[in-house]
């Protein structure tokens, strides 16, 4: 059994007895097809800049804020992969550039750990390849033990910005996180840091967990 959230639904996480969330898996997977064209964080990074045949590859990421006031990302870039046993109690797993993995990237978080946590907002970004969301075919799978898989689709698509906010999870009382579908498209990080009035300073060194 799975829950689909449609666009501004809100859900909450139900807690499993006395031990807590337990951990949190948000995995994002989509369709890789070839592709001409290198993208803009490939190239920002030492990539090819020539043409040649490539999948679309995403970059699962999220903005955190906790409890004590400290925001920052975890994702890839920068290897900023977070930790999932102390702060920011949330991972990422190995970034794969080889396109070959069939199960997408995964996000951690450490349920058990929510009373140190205010908010997570879920992003994804293409690190490569051309701006077609359609293409990609976008769904976010977020699992949790003893519950139903909550699935977000990216089913809007008509936008060449680059950087998708896909879903915000917030502290409901200490207890339990409450999930909203998103889904809207920025122009990259700051962009999407405005949109939700997070307030990170970007540019400024990040604290790598």
């Amino acid at each position: 059994m799975t829950i689909k959230l449609q666009k501004g639904q809100r859900i909450s996480l139900h807690k499993g007895g006395n031990s807590g969330l337990g951990e949190i898996l948000v995995n994002l997977n989509w369709n890789r097809h070839p592709v001409q064209k290198k993208g803009f964080f490939s190239q920002l990074l030492g990539g090819s800049g020539h043409n040649t045949d490539t999948g679309i590859d995403l970059d699962l990421a999220c903005l955190y804020e906790l409890k004590n006031g400290y925001k920052g990302v975890v994702q890839a870039l920068g290897n900023l992969y977070g930790n999932l046993s102390d702060a920011p109690y949330i991972c990422l797993d190995n970034d794969d550039r080889t396109g070959d993995s069939e199960h997408g990237e995964n996000l951690r978080i450490n349920g058990n750990k929510i009373a140190m946590i205010k908010r997570i907002l879920v992003f994804t970004f293409i690190y490569e390849g051309i701006t077609s969301w359609k293409q990609a075919d976008a769904r976010v799978t977020i699992s949790y033990p003893g519950a139903e898989d909550i699935i977000v689709n990216m089913d809007e698509y008509d936008t060449q910005l680059t950087t998708c906010g896909l879903a915000l999870l917030e502290n409901v009382n200490d207890q339990t996180f409450s999930i909203e579908k998103i889904v809207k498209f920025y122009q990259g990080h700051i962009a999407l840091d405005k949109a939700f009035n997070w307030g990170i300073t970007w540019g400024k060194p990040a604290r790598k967990f």
